[in-house]
């Protein structure tokens, strides 16, 4: 009798994959990503590139619902969309989890920048997470792995 070993799909901030795809064109693989390669099926997405922002970009953070700049310009339309099309992603894959990169105003989740640029966390998610908690998505971030490998 044979018993299918199939992986459930997982989306993950593609950063954390080792893709250079940050603000700053920098990645932050973790040391578990082996672990969850074993159980699931890794689907990297970065919601700010599908929005059609460039790598590298300038730093932005949450500033009263809106995506704004270091230098003051409004990315929330590229955020919005590009959360819209890593959800797409996400869906079309059968996902229902997530592993979003920590305190970003696309990934965060629980805790993201305050707005001040000055590395002040507030409590709030980033507009992907959002948009995924909100169709009733379980999301994880690197330091909270314990639902995904427990």
């Amino acid at each position: 009798m044979l018993i299918s070993m199939k992986k459930s799909p997982l989306v993950v901030s593609a950063c954390l994959l080792g893709r250079c795809c940050r603000y700053d064109g920098s990645s932050v693989p973790f040391p578990q990503v082996t672990q969850l390669a074993e159980r699931y099926t890794l689907i990297p997405v970065c919601p700010e590139e599908l929005g059609g922002l460039q790598t590298p970009r300038s730093p932005s953070e949450l500033v009263a619902g809106r995506v704004i700049t270091q230098k003051g310009d409004d990315l929330t339309e590229a955020f919005l969309q590009g959360a819209e099309m890593a959800f797409a992603i996400a869906e079309e894959s059968g996902c229902r989890r997530a592993l979003l990169m920590e305190r970003s105003p696309s990934c965060g989740c629980g805790m993201v920048y305050d707005g001040s640029f000055r590395g002040t966390l507030t409590h709030g998610n980033g507009i992907f997470a959002s948009l995924l908690k909100s169709k009733g998505f379980i999301i994880s971030t690197p330091s909270h792995l314990e639902v995904l490998l427990g």
